[in-house]
């Protein structure tokens, strides 16, 4: 049984609080620093204004030319989830503009690699374009963006990915990341500088009277949020209040049945009911579909069904892209098994190999599934790890490492000191604070592992890895409400750096029994309450015999059973005592 260090987190007094809100509630929201009810206004009008964001002026210019002039316009895109939905909100809010020529090509990461490559150029340049936009991309392709100019075509590079120290020479750029930005929120995903880039062009146009030229209504954009909502939750960027906002409006949609026929296809696939959708369904339910087709083959499909209006064409990609799915989740369970082999005898080495970094390669494992294996392997180990895999078929000796971070510890900085302390080492990688890519030679892992491992420790102590799960306290006995639970299912939406909140106690087991293959049912009392709860992947097969009382962690819920609505605990963690 893993046992996990429980703390509270640090709760401040929120006075200016409404007292209609529970206590509670008011103390969780206290500790994520809501303090007041502007820090709770989701309104539209409060997102940040756009012009803050470097050089959307210019971006906002190319694109009245391309629109006005009846240009082509050709968008590339990434190939996860934050990628596709960038690429369809991009298509959609330019159609609306009047834009009447677009076309968008996304690489094939078993072909191409990440981003704006030369090759990927070269294909794109078989379009005819006469304006290229990067999204979810682009800030690191100095040669890609190098190509394209050369051939005379402009470039749009939207992002939110770290810069490096050289920016690539493109026409216009958009990444709140640049340095010396002044928008107010560093957290947007790709499909949120999208969504932006669209309302400063749709201003632009009607302040010049182009939709009245043109015949067209102005575009309501806060129709498109749904798709904006599903790429800031699917690629977890913090939910600060800006995004809270955009993802808050983009739920409201979804869940009154109107937003796109693919969100809506997918969920269906997923036997997800709309009333009761949360935030976390787009990430657990909608991202991984998205992106199996992007793991597997190419993401064209993950967009196509983003992009059609037809119900039963939606239905159709989404049944393939849940067969995509389930087959990643078999590739992925058979690396996991893998995994575990060669980190038993990666530990049985070195009793100190597992004190900083875990870095894996296997030559058999699928290139498009080591992100997900290594954040397996860091929630297993508390560890930053990197998991490396083959480039391509042919023997070409580069491998690919998807790298996955625990807090503390910025892994893209931490790749950027490798490279400063050994410049030969790392051939490529880009990334954010939490997960990064990269490429090196496969004749370099070792060195790669020991100089990861290295480096490492400047960053970040054993002692700070210890795996810790942070709380919002205890609960007293009327506390457990299904007015509580509702409240806070509503006070969402809940995520990245924004938490759900989570709860500690310690019960009595009344009644346990497996569900499902490997859930496990409880019927739990606590004083004078007895309380029903459920732990999701976890048996009670290494518990000691004749356990009755545990300490858990866990969530306030609410079953939806055949109408009825009860309360039911969400354990997250639980240690037999």
């Amino acid at each position: 049984m893993k046992i996990k260090k429980i703390i509270q987190r640090d709760i401040p007094n929120a006075h200016s609080l409404p007292k209609a809100i529970h206590p509670v509630l008011k103390r969780v929201y206290a500790s994520r620093n809501i303090q007041t009810t502007d820090d709770l206004d989701y309104s539209l009008s409060s997102l940040f204004p756009y012009d803050t964001l470097t050089g959307i002026s210019n971006a906002v210019l190319l694109l009245q030319e391309a629109i006005i002039k009846k240009s082509r316009i050709l968008i590339v895109a990434d190939f996860d989830a934050d990628g596709a939905t960038s690429c369809a909100l991009a298509i959609r809010g330019l159609t609306l503009m009047g834009a009447e020529d677009i076309v968008y090509v996304v690489p094939n990461r078993f072909e191409y690699g990440y981003g704006l490559t030369p090759e990927i150029v070269d294909v794109a340049l078989d379009y005819d374009p006469d304006l290229l936009i990067t999204v979810d991309n682009g800030i690191s392709s100095i040669e890609g963006v190098k190509r394209a100019r050369e051939n005379g075509v402009k470039v749009l590079i939207t992002d939110h990915h770290l810069p490096g120290n050289q920016l690539p020479d493109a026409d216009a750029i958009v990444n709140p990341q640049l340095n010396g930005d002044k928008f107010p929120s560093k957290n947007l995903a790709g499909v949120g500088v999208v969504f932006y880039i669209l309302l400063a062009l749709r201003a632009a146009l009607r302040e010049q009277g182009w939709f009245d030229k043109a015949n067209l209504s102005i575009p309501n954009l806060a129709q498109l949020l749904d798709i904006v909502a599903l790429g800031t939750v699917a690629d977890v960027v913090p939910l600060d209040k800006n995004n809270r906002i955009m993802v808050a409006h983009g739920l409201k949609l979804i869940k009154k049945d109107k937003s796109i026929a693919g969100i809506a296809a997918i969920l269906d696939m997923a036997g997800r009911p709309l009333p009761t959708l949360s935030a976390s369904d787009l990430g657990f339910c909608i991202a991984p579909r998205l992106n199996a087709a992007g793991r597997l083959t190419d993401m064209s499909l993950g967009i196509e069904c983003l992009l059609t209006d037809d119900t039963q064409e939606a239905k159709k990609m989404a049944e393939q892209l849940d067969q995509l799915n389930k087959e990643r989740r078999s590739i992925q369970t058979e690396m996991q098994e893998q995994a575990t082999i060669e980190l038993g005898g990666y530990l049985e080495k070195s009793s100190s190999a597992i004190a900083q970094g875990i870095c894996l390669f296997n030559p058999r494992w699928h290139q498009g599934v080591i992100g997900i294996l290594a954040a397996k392997v860091k929630e297993t180990f508390n560890r930053p790890v990197i998991v490396f895999a083959k480039e391509s078929e042919e023997d070409s000796g580069v491998i690919k490492g998807s790298a996955r971070s625990i807090n503390g510890l910025h892994i893209r900085d931490c790749l950027e000191d490798m490279t400063r302390l050994n410049p030969e080492l790392i051939l490529s990688f880009g990334g954010h604070a939490m997960a990064a890519g990269l490429t090196i030679k496969e004749s370099q892992f070792e060195l790669f592992s020991e100089c990861f491992n290295e480096v490492i420790k400047d960053y970040i102590s054993l002692e700070d890895m210890q795996d810790i799960c942070v709380t919002d306290g205890e609960l007293s006995t009327e506390d457990y409400s299904l007015q509580l639970a509702a409240e806070i299912e509503s006070a969402g939406p809940w995520g990245q750096k924004f938490p759900e909140p989570v709860f500690e106690g310690k019960f009595t087991v009344l009644e346990k029994r497996i569900v499902g293959g490997n859930h496990l049912k409880l019927k739990l009392q606590t004083d004078n309450r007895i309380l029903d709860a459920i732990a999701f992947n976890i048996t009670d097969e290494d518990w000691p015999t004749g356990t009755s009382e545990i300490l858990s962690t866990y969530r306030l819920g609410i079953n939806y059973f055949r109408g009825d609505r009860s309360l039911q605990l969400l354990i997250e963690y639980l240690n037999p005592l």
